[in-house]
């Protein structure tokens, strides 16, 4: 198991990225009051068939040459049905790949979310070339950053110029 979800965050995301996404979504949702704790990741990377997508839920077996295990998406399955909650992996080659994790919130092996907003700032400042787009939901607020919107207002400035992670990294403490 992972130590934390944004840990679980980073490395399928990474995944999406290897599989050459241009867009990811990543959202987040809370129920303060029911028991889920839903984590649902989208790209539009080169996708999978049916047969990969069963298979890449096997600790043996990756998709990376020179690895023999791939143990990030098995992790995340196991860690949602350690807690009782459900995963789902749907993926279709040209078209990209959707993991829609559901958590039991309530229950005590669920890993704690950890630092989403280092999560998020290094996602999008590292890979300047993708869009992005968060969102974090609870009870009482959501949370959205798009960084394709983020870049149209920086008009040619790059979302990874030194001031603009500043006044991102500033934005997110404010707003997460």
């Amino acid at each position: 198991m992972m130590d934390e979800i944004a840990s679980h965050i980073m490395d399928i995301v990474a995944n999406s990225l290897t599989a050459g996404a241009h867009n990811i979504s990543v959202l987040i949702e809370k129920d303060n009051e029911g028991p889920l704790f839903i984590l649902d990741i989208k790209d539009d990377g080169v996708g999978m068939d049916s047969e990969t997508a069963k298979k890449v839920q096997d600790p043996f077996f990756s998709t990376k040459t020179g690895r023999k295990v791939g143990l990030g998406i098995p992790l995340l399955k196991g860690t949602a049905e350690t807690t009782g909650g459900t995963f789902s992996l749907t993926s279709e080659p040209g078209r990209g790949t959707r993991i829609r994790v559901a958590f039991n919130a309530g229950h005590p092996d669920l890993p704690p979310l950890g630092n989403l907003k280092d999560t998020i700032l290094v996602l999008a400042v590292g890979n300047p070339e993708v869009n992005f787009l968060f969102t974090y939901k609870d009870s009482s607020r959501e949370f959205v950053l798009d960084t394709a919107e983020v870049k149209e207002l920086l008009g040619g400035v790059p979302i990874n110029h030194p001031e603009v992670i500043s006044f991102l990294s500033k934005y997110l403490d404010e707003h997460l």
